[in-house]
């Protein structure tokens, strides 16, 4: 069974940081771009920042770029989202999410093949 679990959530004042980690079990990691992205209510989940298998090619939505950086240890069959420079139009929900045919195809929810659950991020003013 497929489980891909994010922590690292919280409340942070802006200007702060955070950092997303998440951890798989049951897949082949490294068979897998692994993806974050976010959602708030109302909107669309978008893609925040896919990361190849051997982190050749990263990609940053324009929103984050310069502020947010992701990372993978293929070792510990984990990925990370360390954020900068928080504001308030980050909150949102964000997911952990594993693709085979994730950054190739587009950073996108319709590449993922396993999702988190997801964890909250919330930027006070």
């Amino acid at each position: 069974q497929v489980q891909v679990v994010e922590s690292g959530g919280g409340l942070v004042q802006a200007r702060g940081s955070l950092r997303l980690s998440c951890t798989t079990s049951g897949l082949t990691f490294m068979s897998y771009t692994m993806g974050w992205f976010r959602q708030s209510p109302g909107k669309e989940r978008e893609g925040v920042s896919c990361i190849t298998v051997n982190s050749a090619n990263i990609y940053y939505a324009d929103s984050v770029k310069g502020r947010f950086t992701g990372s993978r240890d293929n070792a510990k069959n984990t990925v990370y989202l360390q954020m900068n420079s928080l504001k308030p139009e980050d909150t949102a929900m964000y997911y952990c999410a594993a693709g085979s045919a994730l950054y190739n195809a587009g950073c996108t929810a319709t590449s993922v093949n396993y999702w988190g659950r997801g964890t909250q991020v919330t930027v006070s003013t």
